[in-house]
């Protein structure tokens, strides 16, 4: 007799996240604010994990009016500190109660430079940092609180498929996430637990906004015209693909591209 958890079956329909919650870890800023927005228009709990207080106070208000205006206090909540710390992440947890998804968007660009001119301590801060030390406490902290039919979504860049020179060691991080996604799916697969990823392309949000030329509305529309749809995607674009992953309880172990066609040029 199987001993696995039954199979949840629901449309696969952003509408039917209504009434979840889901737990953002990197939601104070870019694709996961907009994520948030998106989940509370439709009904979903939000908990938004950030580093800086006050950026994550504003971001807990910006999630809020999406909703209606009568929401209870808990239908958004804010938990500041290191998506990657595991005691953050079972505050996050333990204030959210039950958990249907969690999402990790959380993450810079470390580690940056040509292979030779990184010291050995340069290499093992960054192997021990960044997105895929984040990506394990998170996996770590979720395969025990969601339920059947949850989700855990992480994020990586196209750059694992067109890589370039000084990019040697975080693109082997965000390399190394998308094989832990098939990883997880299948090891967690009896729980009825699914983990995906989202490859994202350049998608105009303050963490591209930071680099050299792409400070200003004119400079993100002139590096974007030369992509196939002739601009950089937004950062709601991006999210949406987060909610079609936690919606849709038929996908795992997937690599899904949002880029606007920029591996293809």
């Amino acid at each position: 007799m199987s001993t696995s958890a039954p199979i949840p079956v629901r449309p696969p329909l952003p509408s039917a996240l209504s009434g979840t919650t889901a737990v953002l870890v990197g939601g104070s800023s870019g694709i996961g604010l907009a994520a948030g927005v998106l989940l509370r228009s439709v009904g979903a709990r939000v908990v938004l994990v950030g580093r800086d207080p006050d950026r994550l106070k504003a971001a807990v208000s910006r999630v809020r009016g999406a909703g209606p205006a009568e929401d209870p206090d808990d239908a958004v909540l804010g938990v500041a500190g290191d998506g990657g710390d595991e005691r953050t992440l079972a505050e996050a947890f333990d204030r959210a109660g039950r958990i249907d998804h969690v999402y990790v968007t959380a993450g810079g660009i470390g580690g940056a430079g040509p292979l030779t001119g990184l010291s050995a301590d340069d290499i093992r801060t960054t192997l021990g940092s960044g997105p895929l030390r984040t990506a394990f406490a998170v996996a770590r902290a979720a395969a025990t609180r969601l339920p059947a039919g949850g989700s855990l979504t992480l994020s990586s860049g196209i750059l694992v498929v067109r890589p370039y020179p000084g990019m040697t060691v975080p693109l082997s991080l965000a390399g190394a996430v998308e094989t832990l996604t098939k990883a997880l799916a299948v090891e967690l697969a009896p729980a009825r637990l699914r983990v995906n990823t989202i490859r994202y392309g350049r998608i105009d949000t303050p963490l591209l906004r930071s680099l050299p030329g792409l400070d200003s509305d004119d400079g993100v529309a002139a590096a974007g015209a030369a992509a196939p749809l002739g601009r950089f995607g937004a950062a709601e674009e991006a999210a949406a693909a987060a909610l079609f992953l936690m919606a849709d309880n038929y996908v795992t172990g997937q690599v899904i591209t949002v880029d606007g066609g920029e591996t293809l040029a």
